[in-house]
């Protein structure tokens, strides 16, 4: 999979194929919005790990800076504070000529409320097992909110 290193997880899909249902978030650690989507996006994967689910996390340093130390720094504190253990990749860039190329295809297919930009931390995309873009979510939007969706494209409702 295009778009960083690995920095966690042996079972993080490639670009040759992924049999799972992914949930690709971008985070930052000194935001607001992560008291709320760590904890409920730690849960959703508790819940949905064995299921064909994953969530894949990609660190980015440009909204405020708030992503300011190392990509390390980022892996620590999700899996410390919030005891995550889904995949925490290098940190990204999601917008501009240098946006990885993840997230260029992501935006291509979903666009927000800034159009193709990712507008802060915490936005969430769903992408189903075929690697098709099936939702888009603000950083506002509580990843408990998004768990309907996660079960039809799990093809549980």
């Amino acid at each position: 999979m295009s778009g960083g290193k690995i920095i966690q997880n042996p079972k993080a899909p490639n670009n040759h194929g992924n049999d799972k249902n992914t949930e690709i978030e971008k985070n930052e650690l000194n935001s607001g919005f992560g008291s709320f989507n760590y904890p409920q996006l730690t849960k959703l994967y508790k819940n949905y790990k064995d299921q064909d689910f994953e969530i894949l996390a990609f660190p980015c340093n440009q909204f405020l800076r708030q992503e300011p130390g190392t990509s390390e720094k980022a892996k620590e504190f999700v899996c410390t504070r919030y005891k995550a253990e889904f995949p925490v990749f290098e940190k990204v860039n999601v917008n501009g000529p240098n946006a990885a190329p993840l997230y260029k295809f992501l935006k291509s297919k979903k666009h927000g409320f800034m159009g193709d930009r990712i507008k802060w931390n915490f936005t969430k995309f769903l992408i189903d097992k075929n690697g098709l873009v099936i939702g888009r979510y603000s950083p506002a939007t509580q990843p408990s909110s998004m768990e309907a969706d996660i079960k039809k494209a799990l093809g549980q409702i």
